[in-house]
């Protein structure tokens, strides 16, 4: 794999990162508004949420995240 396949790679990481994340929150959201924050569901995507956080934070001290 070569320098541009590897970047184009991780942008596409980077990307499906960034949507899963988005997915948690507004999943999360919704399960809150039918008050189903105590489910099994709404914890696990908790989880998930706090994943995906963690990881783009560390992109962003690399300065490799890209705001959008």
């Amino acid at each position: 794999m070569d320098r541009e396949e590897k970047l184009k790679a991780y942008e596409k990481m980077q990307s499906a990162i960034q949507a899963e994340y988005d997915n948690a929150v507004k999943r999360m959201e919704q399960l809150k508004a039918e008050d189903k924050t105590k489910s099994a569901t709404y914890r696990q995507l908790m989880g998930k949420k706090l994943l995906y956080k963690d990881m783009l934070a560390i992109y962003e001290v690399y300065g490799l995240q890209v705001k959008g």
